[in-house]
């Protein structure tokens, strides 16, 4: 997806005094952050991993043009990013990066457009999509798997949902889960693998 971004780590706390910051690695292998080159954040600034140690619960980095602790505390939380096109396409069909999904028109088995993706979630119980139906101000979360979710099209820019379970019995559509602004942030897998919660790729599951 042209011009789309994947994070692949979050900056923690200073470490030291001389610059030196703990560093979240989103990547299956948290050392393999640095194979990627120059890491954005969201307002820009370009940051190179000069050196890069593990320690406990977290890595310890040193970025350049970061000299002293000072420095390194305005840092805390920023997320750190790499264009979509530096990473490797997924190996597993099944396997999609959230910024991939993001943005993908949601149609039915008819072809009738539903909404639009507009975020990747998983709060412990597995991928979920948020999706802005049309002319709607809330949004939904659908589980992301292969009984709602059985085909999906990131080259077309579609999925396709099933929609019969997130009816009742009645036939009406259930209520909307989710309202307010649309929470962003990538969750769930990694770039290049599985690694806790937060993340940029998603496995879609097999359902029920």
């Amino acid at each position: 997806m042209a011009g789309a971004r994947i994070c692949l780590g979050q900056i923690g706390a200073p470490h030291g005094v001389r610059g030196e910051v703990r560093l979240h690695s989103f990547t299956a292998d948290p050392i393999a952050i640095a194979s990627y080159g120059p890491l954005e954040t969201e307002d820009g600034r370009i940051f190179e991993i000069e050196s890069l140690r593990p320690a406990k619960h977290a890595l310890v980095a040193k970025l350049s043009g970061i000299a002293d602790r000072d420095a390194a505390e305005r840092l805390v939380n920023i997320k750190l990013f790499v264009p979509r096109d530096r990473l490797p396409e997924p190996a597993d069909a099944d396997e999609f990066y959230h910024a991939d999904l993001v943005g993908l028109r949601a149609v039915d088995y008819a072809g009738r457009e539903c909404g639009t993706v507009v975020a990747v979630h998983n709060f412990g119980a597995g991928d979920l999509i948020e999706l802005r139906r049309l002319d709607a101000a809330q949004t939904e979360l659908l589980p992301f798997d292969a009984a709602t979710v059985p085909e999906v099209n990131v080259h077309g820019g579609t999925i396709i949902i099933n929609s019969s379970p997130l009816a009742g019995e009645s036939g009406e559509t259930k209520p909307s889960r989710v309202s307010g602004a649309v929470h962003k942030g990538p969750l769930t897998r990694t770039a290049v693998g599985s690694r806790r919660r937060r993340s940029t790729l998603s496995r879609k599951g097999k359902g029920s």
